[in-house]
């Protein structure tokens, strides 16, 4: 689980770049995978949103992958420069065999930094169609901030979360990448 968020940092948002080379090798990707985590609630926020860094994860990108896909996804990363990265999570026992991959980039500024792509495996996710996207259903990607997602404290995972028990669809609602009230 996400630990509790510095409210004094509210309002801090994600560099472009980082948005544009994220949605750059989702859209290579766009056939091959299921969209998951911080890029998931994304997509599901409105449309021309204020990309707030406690709205939405985007340190790294988490995907789905089908065992069919597999495959032709890791071809695609490589051929992108992508590279497999060894984590302490790599000899564990797992049901969705996680694998990491990364690249470097050096934006305008000249100050490189990592994008970072978790790929797991499995083929039994229920998801829904955004923007010509497939993105893990809601109900389900909720679910995955027990076990598979730790950012569990942005704004948008807890308006996803009171939205669906009061049984409104959260995708596209404004509530996903608004900065919460401060009493």
């Amino acid at each position: 689980m996400g630990a509790p968020h510095n409210i004094k940092r509210y309002g801090e948002v994600w560099p472009e770049f980082r948005i544009l080379h994220g949605l750059e090798i989702l859209n290579k990707l766009k056939k091959k995978v299921i969209i998951s985590g911080g890029w998931a609630c994304h997509f599901m926020s409105q449309e021309g949103h204020t990309e707030y860094k406690h709205a939405h994860d985007h340190k790294d990108i988490d995907v789905f992958v089908t065992k069919e896909n597999a495959a032709e996804a890791v071809i695609i990363l490589q051929q992108e420069g992508f590279q497999k990265v060894w984590t302490r999570y790599d000899h564990l026992q797992s049901d969705e065999n996680f694998r990491r991959y990364e690249k470097t980039i050096e934006p305008e500024n000249g100050k490189c930094y990592r994008v970072t792509i978790d790929f797991f495996e499995r083929n039994d996710l229920e998801t829904i169609e955004i923007n010509g996207f497939s993105v893990v259903r809601p109900e389900l990607l909720l679910t995955f901030y027990r076990n598979i997602h730790s950012s569990d404290k942005c704004w948008a995972v807890m308006a996803a979360k009171e939205l669906l028990q009061k049984r409104i669809d959260p995708v596209g609602h404004p509530a996903l990448s608004a900065m919460p009230k401060l009493n």
